[in-house]
């Protein structure tokens, strides 16, 4: 197994595991590589220093630290671990971040009107995601709409939709 660093041209930075150099070459030359982040099929491999899986697990190895060098609990990863707990991460965000899109409406600019009305039963009860001011966000929640704000990513807007 060959383990290679990707990227797309958006300077996405993802891992790529292959059974053979040519794999690699092969699944590129098709266009089979997306980047999980935007999908972009326009990826590079990166300078890296050599790698090579020598098992198929992919559970991370998780040390701590010895309590007597510093205070509390501080857990310890290695780079190689590192980068599988991101990559884990990453695609747990993105496969919440899908789910949520698609059980919402996006009601756009919309967001604090249509969220007043559902509260209010003059629209039906349903789940939806748009766009607000914080002042706007705080209002809704001082009358008891519950509101999450996330982060604006213009990269997921098109691939999440």
């Amino acid at each position: 197994m060959k383990v290679y660093n990707l990227a797309c041209p958006l300077d996405h930075r993802f891992e790529g595991w292959f059974a053979s150099e040519e794999d690699c070459l092969s699944q590129q030359d098709k266009g089979m590589l997306a980047c999980p982040v935007c999908d972009s099929t326009d990826i590079s491999r990166m300078p890296s220093a050599p790698h090579i899986a020598k098992s198929s697990s992919t559970e991370l190895t998780v040390s701590k630290t010895d309590a007597g060098s510093l205070s509390g609990n501080v857990v310890a990863l290695t780079g190689l671990d590192h980068s599988h707990l991101e990559a884990q991460v990453q695609a747990a965000f993105l496969k919440g971040m899908r789910e949520l899109m698609g059980r919402s409406e996006d009601v756009g600019n919309s967001f604090a009107e249509e969220a007043r009305k559902i509260h209010y039963k003059e629209s039906p009860e349903r789940s939806i995601r748009g766009q607000t001011t914080l002042d706007e966000a705080e209002a809704l929640r001082e009358e008891g709409i519950d509101v999450l704000a996330m982060p604006l990513m213009p990269a997921f807007k098109n691939t999440l939709q």
